[in-house]
Formats: C-alpha cells, structure tokens, sequence
C-alpha cells in the first residue's frame, strides 16, 4: 500500500535526530508518560546514538528542548516514572503482548543523569540498518502535548500505509487514556482534549497532514480512522555550513575599502556589483534567523566563493594580494 504524498516541506536537521525501531515507535511504551518524561527518554536515546555515551547533562537536555529551568524535584519525579517504564509492544485489537524493562537503573547526581538500558533494549535504538523511525528532536521539542508524539511515532512506523482504522478502546491505548472514566464515558471529551490536541500539532509542527472519521454503530462511535499524507523532508544547513559561508563573506567586508581603491573605472564598478551581491546573501540568510536548507546554503557558499575569486582576481589586476577566508582545510564546497 502506498503511502500518500502532501506539498508540506519540513527543515530536518541530522545532529538533532534519533533512531527508533518501528517496533519501539508503536510500542505502548510512552503510556502515562508526561511530555517532559518523553523528552528525557528521547534524550537518553539521542546520548546514546550521538556517541555510546550513557550520560548527559540537565543543561544540555534544558537546551535541547527549550526548557527555562527543570527543577531537581521534577527530575527526581521524572527519573523514578522512567525507571518503571517497560517496553510493551501489543496487538491493539487482539488480546496479545510482549513486555521488556527500558533501563536498569537511571541515577541523577549535580545536574548529571547516568542511566543503563537494559540489554534487550538495546536493539531497538543501536545498529539499527533496515526499518526504523528518524525523528528529529528540534520538530518533536515544539510539541506541548504528549499525546502528539505518541501519535507522531506511531504514524511514522506506519511507513507506506495513508490509513488505519482503530476501535475506540484501541486508540484510548496508543494515547495512554484507556483507564480515564470521563474518556469512556464521553467521547467528544476525547476528542477535544486528546484526539484534536494531537492531530492538531502534529499538523502545525510536522511533515504529517493528519485528519480522522468517526466510525459508528448506530448512533454511537466505535472507533476511528486515521488517515495522513507525508511531507518531503528537507534538510537543514548545518553549523558548519552556514559557518563557512559566514566567512566567506566577513572576509570581503573586512576588507571593503580596499575594493574601492581599485582605480580601473570598469573593474571598480564591477567590484562594486560584486559587493552589492555578497550583501545581500549577508542581509538575507546571515544577518537574521532563517531556516536555511543545505542546498541552498551550498548554493549560496558556492556563488559567494565565485564572488570572492572574481573580487580577487580584480586585486591582482591592480596588483594587490587576493583576500583569503579562514575556513577549514577540506573540500568545504561540498559540505
């Protein structure tokens, strides 16, 4: 079954992602999990993925995710939900189940988590090569609700397929409300605070185009299908990227005046018009906070660097030394 398409267009960025197997992204593992704790046991994966490390600190997780201040009680609260947590993965219709501890101990010490995964966890985020869910942390960071990434993952692992369709009590599970007497009872209640609330942000913040229909029994609804369409993920520039550009172009405008000596009326214009180009790459892409993709920054280092040859060749006519950008020794164009 394929999969649908949608025009939506979403900046990923490679640094910030974590790996999930599909297994891991549909289990009914976040079940009861606050988003803050979701956040933690997504960063625990990032540290981990980034580089084996089972350590990381508060403030570097405070960042990640755009946190004022995560108080040392929250931490300890949030440690001892993580610590209780178990990897279930089960058949949301039918009466079958698997269940695996996450970690095997989680300590918190000076602003410092140090945490153990358990060894049959470990597969579900390592060495991952075939199917697995690539989430990027700076998209999941701008959800405010928990419910929304469950959702999120739990579409995602759905690769190929626009449609599912649950029993009521089924998608009470995957969003972890099962148990909420006022849900059971009242079903636009679920809907408007939990149902809504997450097809609406993961339509806001992701590549995802989410919509679902009531299905009905008479006059009573018995479930729901939830049907998507997928963006195109487009890559972010990175630090060194846009970095590199930087550089380029300081190095011109350190040294501006020197263009303006050039005493060839002809050459001293064209410097000119090369100069007015290099502005406005610096006026639009690195003056102000802009998403800029890695193309279009390679795009952008590729056309400033012909600038800077042109500008250096119109130096040496008047028989003054080429201007040199420091940036690193490697074949930066390609980056």
């Amino acid at each position: 079954m394929a999969g649908r398409i949608n025009k939506k267009e979403i900046l990923t960025d490679g640094s910030n992602s974590i790996q999930k197997s599909n297994e891991l992204s549909m289990a009914k593992m976040s079940q009861g999990l606050t988003l803050n704790q979701m956040q933690l046991l997504a960063y625990a994966i990032y540290a981990t993925q980034k580089d084996k490390s089972t350590t990381f600190v508060k403030a570097d997780f405070e960042r990640k995710f755009g946190l004022e201040k995560y108080l040392t009680k929250r931490a300890k609260e949030d440690t001892q939900k993580l610590l209780d947590i178990k990897f279930s993965y089960e058949d949301l219709e039918n009466d079958e189940f698997e269940y695996w501890n996450v970690f095997q101990s989680i300590k918190y010490k000076e602003g410092t988590f140090q945490f153990k995964w358990t060894d049959d966890m470990l597969p579900h985020i390592l060495d991952l090569k075939d199917k697995y869910v690539l989430t990027d942390l700076a998209v999941t960071s701008q959800f405010k609700s928990s419910f929304s990434w469950t959702l999120y993952d739990y579409l995602r692992a759905k690769f190929g397929c626009w449609y599912i369709t649950l029993s009521k009590e089924a998608i009470m599970k995957l969003l972890g409300v099962e148990t909420k007497d006022s849900y059971q009872k009242n079903t636009g209640l679920f809907k408007k605070y939990v149902l809504d609330v997450a097809t609406k942000e993961v339509n806001k913040f992701t590549e995802l185009d989410v919509s679902y229909e009531e299905v009905k029994k008479g006059r009573s609804i018995v479930g729901f299908t939830l049907k998507w369409s997928s963006g195109r993920p487009v890559k972010k520039a990175s630090k060194k990227q846009k970095d590199i550009l930087q550089r380029i172009v300081e190095a011109v405008f350190d040294d501006a005046f020197m263009y303006m000596e050039i005493k060839d009326n002809t050459n001293r214009q064209r410097a000119l018009e090369l100069i007015r180009e290099l502005q406005e790459i610096k006026y639009l892409y690195l003056d102000t906070e802009v998403g800029l993709t890695a193309n279009h920054c390679s795009h952008l280092t590729r056309r400033a660097n012909d600038d800077l040859e042109a500008l250096n060749y119109l130096l040496e006519q008047e028989g003054k030394e080429p201007v040199k950008p420091h940036v690193p020794l490697h074949n930066w164009l390609e980056e």
